[in-house]
């Protein structure tokens, strides 16, 4: 049997009971290797003990996941910002990207991830999607259960002629959404692949010196047995991993 392709799947820095450990939730694991049809390897965020040079080259592409920590603001030349913040993550995650573009290789990512590859290009972010008076909810109300704030929808309207509009074949997807910040200014390269009724964007691709790049806002990790769309994001990641997007 031919070997699948590896794809490294970027950890968070977590505190478990009392120890720190480097975590990825199961669902962004299981989802890739089952519907993009890979294998995976955990990439630690951890850069005083490695770089992202070292690990490129060993990787056939790289998802950056979600997360409950927030990208640290000094990362596209802003002040304060809430966290939970993630230093480490940020720096390992940044780094990723470039060394990935550099070697050619996919990189994709899911709502941190997404604003990571965004700030990676230049972009910027703001910190009110769930605030503004001018966008539509893009959180669940708080103290609301886990499954309940996975649940928060709003549809998105697919970019004529872009890469999802062409994968889905329709107009526009309905998308959970659980994220405080989104995308400010588009990072250079970038092209919108999808955007919410208030006009954020929630998706975006680019071809960075031949490297395939898609990224969105929402979750497809979740629930994503019961949800073809979801799946179909995955089977994009297999595609890219084998050259064939």
């Amino acid at each position: 049997m031919s070997s699948r392709p590896v794809l490294g799947v970027i950890a968070c820095n977590r505190i478990v009971g009392t120890e720190s450990a480097q975590a990825v939730m199961d669902r962004y694991i299981r989802s890739a290797m089952r519907y993009a049809n890979v294998a995976a390897l955990i990439v630690p965020s951890l850069p005083d003990l490695m770089t992202a040079a070292e690990v490129a080259p060993r990787l056939d592409g790289i998802l950056l996941t979600g997360s409950p920590s927030n990208v640290g603001t000094r990362r596209y030349g802003a002040d304060g910002g809430e966290g939970p913040f993630d230093d480490a993550r940020d720096e390992i995650a940044i780094s990723m990207v470039d060394r990935m573009i550099d070697a050619q290789k996919p990189v994709f990512g899911i709502c941190r991830g997404f604003q990571e590859i965004n700030v990676a290009m230049g972009g910027t972010l703001r910190r009110d999607t769930s605030t503004s008076d001018e966008l539509i909810r893009h959180h669940a109300p708080d103290g609301v259960s886990f499954d309940a704030m996975f649940s928060h929808r709003h549809p998105v309207e697919l970019v004529g002629g872009g890469l999802l509009a062409n994968a889905y074949s329709k107009a526009g997807l309905d998308v959970n959404s659980v994220h405080y910040q989104g995308i400010g200014q588009l990072g250079e390269g970038l092209s919108v692949e999808a955007r919410s009724p208030d006009g954020l964007i929630e998706a975006y691709s680019a071809r960075p010196n031949g490297a395939p790049l898609l990224a969105v806002q929402w979750h497809p990790e979740w629930g994503t047995e019961n949800d073809p769309d979801s799946q179909t994001y995955f089977h994009l990641l297999g595609k890219a991993l084998r050259g064939e997007l």
